[in-house]
């Protein structure tokens, strides 16, 4: 299949479409900034507050009448650009391929080449994120603003997340909980930096690090010397495992030295880099280590100089070097203390996985935004699909003024794609093309040259609490879309299997939880009969370490949460969860938010979904979810919780 690098078949096409859109551009820039003034975040309630000359107020008042006098101008021009622009739109391909072609020894080709489908097997690392990338003035309804710095540094925050070195801290005791459960601003100390001893909960597990500096996902020539293990990979590859730092049970939780040779790497002081500069949705504070200059990049180290419980301080000079801090995980240990059936790592964590192969994003429909976000996470994706949907009236049977907002990034070869737009939404949602991305993409080869490839459906359901008929005739759809496109892109055989099928996902913001009593229609549907997820024990019953992803708008900008660490400290909480996380709305007369909150059961609404299934994949193969989370990195960006899925593709009579 041809991917399609330009939205049009050919140079003048494009020329006429950009004229178009040069004669519209300024009538849409001028009504939405005219309607920002108007709609006012949370944030700036409060800068208006806290300062009586509110300078945005001031500006609000003298630009209104400048921006409504030149939009009344600009209107015949973007009345022409119309006539032009809306017949374009039946020509137009319903999606753009990105391919950055200098990734040096980290791209694509080089990771087909790493599996063979033989061995212990491969993980994969699956990640979707609800982003509210929309005009500005639409995107303040939901709480958030400045769409274009947020898409910035949204692209930025992923990126290093991901490309960050994976170290893990083992904790062999299950009993010994002072080093795992401590803040992790003082890790080897039993306690948290304020002096008050802090206990996660059982059932979630913590990970916090920060921001590896490379450049892109490539690391640095000086990695032994920073304390990676020298046998470990530099060119990019695998590091699942490049540091490992093993911590005893022994009485006082007193961590490895230095020169212990029993640790698989040696983890260093962080240092911190110099200030960055911050979108206005969130104020760089000292504990964010959302960005990669943080001030806590030295604060939040991994050793702190204190070598022990006993308060006795470590030697300095070795561990002070590395750039990035250490992922703190309870693992094995842990494993014996969840639900006797339940085998894989869950946690919330303040960074996305690193070594993350595929990024699903929804909402992302501002094309200028797009373009920002693509342009920032290029330097560790290879592959990307953006501005995907249909405009006007081609495809679907309602105006569309607004694409799908589904974005799709890959370390992997895309292969095939196709997408379809939803026909059946309804008001507001209507005017956007919502619909399923549907991708194969190649993430190996066997010896004998047969492909190993994997399924991905991304999608965004129909929005509007009521209407559950919608959402579950989508989810017929995307089923029946799914089968055709796996049929239609299938070149196997029974007899002669030239492809290898190692997995098959589906993921996006499904705009429905598994607990409220108004979803019970799509809670039941046949979809999570045929597709497993990892968050659910049945209709209308989370798993007790399930989270909502959706959070309560009014408290984005709390101090509280507007930073990942602290957002990941207040999740950890159940009262936290109850404050912080969007419950299903009550129907009942009376009460008030907290209220009605403290009567509810449950997590927060769950409606971002990652589902893995088992039909159709290479039947000596099994694919099982190695690890879950929930993410906290785009806290201040976003009103969604991002979350992330490791799923391990091995061989059927390999041990788990």
């Amino acid at each position: 299949m041809v991917l399609y690098t330009t939205p049009f078949p050919n140079s003048c096409l494009s020329a006429l479409h950009a004229v178009s859109w040069a004669l519209i551009f300024p009538c849409y820039w001028l009504a939405d900034r005219l309607l920002a003034s108007f709609i006012p975040t949370t944030y700036e309630k409060r800068q208006r507050a806290d300062d009586p000359c509110y300078l945005q107020l001031l500006c609000t008042v003298l630009f209104t009448p400048v921006y409504l006098a030149l939009l009344v101008a600009s209107l015949p021009f973007a009345f022409l650009g119309f006539l032009l622009w809306s017949p374009l739109q039946s020509a137009r391909r319903p999606y753009v391929y990105s391919r950055l072609e200098d990734k040096g020894p980290t791209g694509g080709a080089a990771l087909l080449s790493e599996w063979k489908g033989t061995g212990p097997g491969k993980s994969f690392c699956f990640a979707t994120a609800n982003l509210c990338l929309l005009p500005d003035s639409l995107a303040r309804l939901n709480n958030v603003f400045n769409t274009q710095a947020r898409a910035k540094e949204i692209g930025q925050r992923i990126r290093n997340g991901a490309s960050r070195p994976q170290i893990k801290i083992y904790i062999d005791s299950p009993t010994n909980t002072s080093i795992s459960a401590a803040s992790f601003s003082s890790l080897v100390s039993p306690q948290g930096s304020d002096g008050v001893p802090r206990a996660v909960p059982g059932s979630i597990k913590r990970t916090a690090s920060v921001e590896y500096k490379g450049d892109g996902g490539r690391h640095p020539s000086d990695e032994a010397a920073n304390g990676l293990a020298s046998g470990d990979p530099a060119d990019g590859g695998n590091l699942e495992d490049a540091c490992i730092v093993r911590i005893s049970g022994d009485e006082g939780g007193r961590p490895p030295e230095a020169g212990d040779p029993a640790n698989g790497g040696q983890a260093r002081n962080g240092a911190g880099g110099g200030p960055r500069g911050q979108t206005p949705n969130h104020s760089q504070q000292d504990g964010d280590s959302g960005s990669l200059g943080s001030p806590s990049a030295s604060r939040e180290s991994l050793v702190k100089g204190r070598s022990g419980a006993d308060g006795g301080s470590g030697e300095p000079g070795a561990n002070s070097k590395l750039p990035y801090k250490a992922s703190v995980v309870k693992k094995a240990a842990m494993r014996r203390r969840r639900h006797p059936d339940e085998a894989f790592d869950h946690e919330v964590s303040a960074f996305f996985p690193a070594n993350l192969d595929f990024l699903c994003l929804q909402e992302v429909f501002d094309k200028r935004a797009a373009a920002k976000l693509k342009d920032q996470l290029h330097s560790y994706f290879e592959y990307i699909l953006y501005d995907v949907g249909v405009y006007g009236c081609h495809g679907c049977c309602s105006f569309k003024c607004l694409n799908s907002g589904l974005f799709f990034a890959s370390r992997y070869p895309i292969m095939d794609v196709a997408y379809h737009c939803y026909p059946n939404g309804r008001f507001s949602d209507s005017l956007a093309s919502k619909g399923a991305l549907y991708l194969k993409v190649q993430v190996g080869s066997t010896p004998q040259d047969q492909r190993i490839v994997g399924y991905i459906s991304c999608t965004h359901l129909h929005a509007l609490s009521e209407d559950s008929d919608i959402r579950c005739e989508q989810l017929n759809m995307l089923q029946d879309w799914l089968a055709d496109f796996r049929k239609s892109t299938s070149s196997s055989s029974a007899a002669n299997p030239e492809e290898l099928v190692a997995f098959d996902i589906i993921c996006g913001d499904f705009n429905f939880d598994n607990c409220s009593s108004d979803d019970k229609l799509e809670q039941q549907h046949s979809l999570f009969t045929r597709y497993k997820d990892p968050c659910r024990l049945g209709p209308g019953e989370e798993k007790p370490w399930a989270i909502g992803t959706l959070l309560d708008q009014d408290g984005l900008y709390d101090e509280e949460v507007c930073t990942p660490d602290n957002l990941q400290k207040v999740l950890e909480s159940e009262e936290g969860r109850r404050e912080y996380l969007a419950f299903p709305t009550s129907k009942s007369p009376g009460g008030g938010q907290k209220g009605r909150k403290e009567l509810l059961k449950g997590n927060g609404r769950r409606i971002d979904y990652m589902l893995h299934g088992e039909e159709g994949l290479y039947p000596d193969w099994k694919a099982e979810v190695e690890e879950f989370s929930f993410i906290t990195q785009l806290s201040g960006l976003t009103d969604h919780l991002p979350v992330a899925m490791r799923l391990m593709v091995s061989a059927g009579d390999d041990e788990a």
